[in-house]
């Protein structure tokens, strides 16, 4: 696919290269590499080795493990300005888990040699990818800690707020959730089984707390799902 130059990336702000120059986006425009995916299709996956770095330009992907027997666990999803290969990348270890995208995406590819580069250059980006660790590790940190403690019906409330913030649109007085997740993804995220996710979700409707028109959820009380997260 044609590239676009990254100084007119829909998601720069959010990115890793939002504080550079011209000339260096410049630099980085013309030696990416920049792909267009189906719903569906793999990006990289668990236990290949890591040739460079992926951009999100546009659309989501959902990082998940493969257990022991064969049963995927959703790690998270990513979104666009998000980054994706690059613990692996840097610690120079095969990809932990598997990217697949859930949503029509437009994803750069940079080179390793070229990050290394950007990185000696550019502090600002090894700065803005740190950030990205820390905060995906605190992510970690937290959904491990609510898997051991918390309810499937706290864990469930939780990742709804987890979904509102990160992918919420206002409208009309409530919320939209603009990404569509099936039952069994839901139910992977927070480790429980589809009927479950299915019957809390039921509930949650009969409440007010979320609606429902198709496969599009809306949050209309979060106040009272923030209450039932805090659940242990």
């Amino acid at each position: 696919m044609k590239s676009f130059g990254c100084e007119n990336c829909a998601s720069r702000d959010q990115g890793i290269f939002c504080e550079l120059s011209k000339h260096a986006l410049e630099g980085i425009s013309t030696a990416k590499f920049m792909n267009q995916y189906k719903k569906g299709e793999t990006i990289f996956h668990e236990g290949n080795h890591p040739q460079g770095l992926y951009c999100i330009n546009s659309g989501k992907i959902k990082i998940s493990k493969i257990g022991p027997e064969g049963k995927e666990s959703i790690v998270r999803i990513a979104a666009p300005g998000d980054v994706l290969g690059h613990r692996s990348l840097f610690s120079n270890e095969a990809y932990t888990a598997t990217a697949t995208v859930i949503e029509d995406a437009t994803i750069c590819f940079l080179e390793k040699k070229l990050i290394h580069k950007t990185l000696q250059a550019e502090p600002s980006v090894a700065l803005k990818l740190i950030q990205k660790l820390s905060k995906a590790m605190g992510e970690a940190e937290d959904r491990g800690a609510s898997l051991a403690h918390k309810s499937v019906k706290a864990r469930l409330a939780e990742l709804l707020i987890s979904l509102k913030h990160k992918h919420g649109v206002d409208e009309n007085k409530r919320t939209r959730l603009d990404i569509k997740l099936s039952r069994e993804e839901m139910a992977s995220m927070i480790g429980t089984a589809n009927e479950t996710v299915i019957r809390f979700m039921s509930e949650f409707k009969s409440d007010g707390l979320i609606a429902q028109e198709g496969k599009v959820i809306y949050i209309l009380d979060e106040e009272s799902l923030m209450a039932l997260a805090k659940d242990d």
